[in-house]
């Protein structure tokens, strides 16, 4: 499992769907992330062996957001494991047997050096009026809430959540789980299509294990001094 950063770590999203930049991007960043993003656009565009490419260069974190039936999530976590990815994503919705499943696949498949099964809560792109939209009657911060508990009791080792959430799920859960947070900006950027955001220093003072920045990285001029910047107001 990764390693917790003394301070909030940096994960570069590398969302393309073209491997030479990716890898461009990626041997850039190495020296000044803790961890590298793929998700769905990428996976789905080259699939494993161009993801493997890019592992090379740094953890990886894989970034597919399994929700399926738990045994459909358990043979996709088993052969995800074989890519030896540091992090892995389900959706927390599907359920505590799915999370379950996942859990036990990831121990099965991958030993000691298993990848952590992270939990998505509420997507940083959804609001109130999303949510309701597809039936449920909360706002975001109280369906965080309920969908961490329910992942952490079935054995997630952390969550994926916005900003705003990040105090109130240490406060309700401690320091043990980690917590991933996209939906980050450095203090000028554009917010891109996200709902719920805040810059680096305000994410990792409330408490987030990993920041997860895409955008304001990859379309700077210089990606690697973006990310410096950035890794240096974490530790200012």
């Amino acid at each position: 499992m990764i390693p917790r950063p003394g301070r909030a770590g940096i994960i570069a999203a590398l969302d393309t769907g073209a491997v030479e930049r990716a890898e461009a991007w990626a041997a850039a960043l190495a020296p000044h992330v803790g961890c590298l993003k793929l998700g769905l656009e990428f996976f789905v565009a080259h699939g494993p062996a161009a993801v493997a490419r890019i592992a090379r260069h740094a953890p990886l974190f894989l970034d597919l957001k399994f929700h399926d039936i738990p045994n459909t999530v358990a043979g996709a976590v088993r052969s995800a494991c074989a890519l030896r990815p540091a992090m892995l994503t389900v959706h927390a919705s599907g359920g505590a047997p799915m999370i379950e499943a996942a859990r036990r696949a990831a121990e099965a498949e991958g030993g000691a050096g298993r990848p952590a099964i992270l939990a998505v809560t509420v997507l940083t792109s959804t609001d109130a009026a999303t949510l309701a939209a597809t039936g449920v009657p909360a706002d975001p911060a109280a369906q965080v809430l309920h969908l961490a508990r329910l992942a952490l009791d079935a054995g997630a080792d952390g969550l994926v959540c916005a900003p705003p959430e990040v105090a109130p799920l240490r406060a309700a859960h401690g320091p043990g789980p980690l917590l991933v947070v996209p939906g980050v900006r450095p203090a000028g950027s554009a917010r891109d299509d996200q709902s719920r955001v805040a810059t680096p220093a305000e994410a990792a003072a409330a408490g987030a294990s990993w920041l997860v920045i895409g955008r304001p990285i990859t379309t700077a001029p210089d990606p690697a001094a973006a990310a410096a910047a950035i890794a240096a107001e974490i530790a200012a």
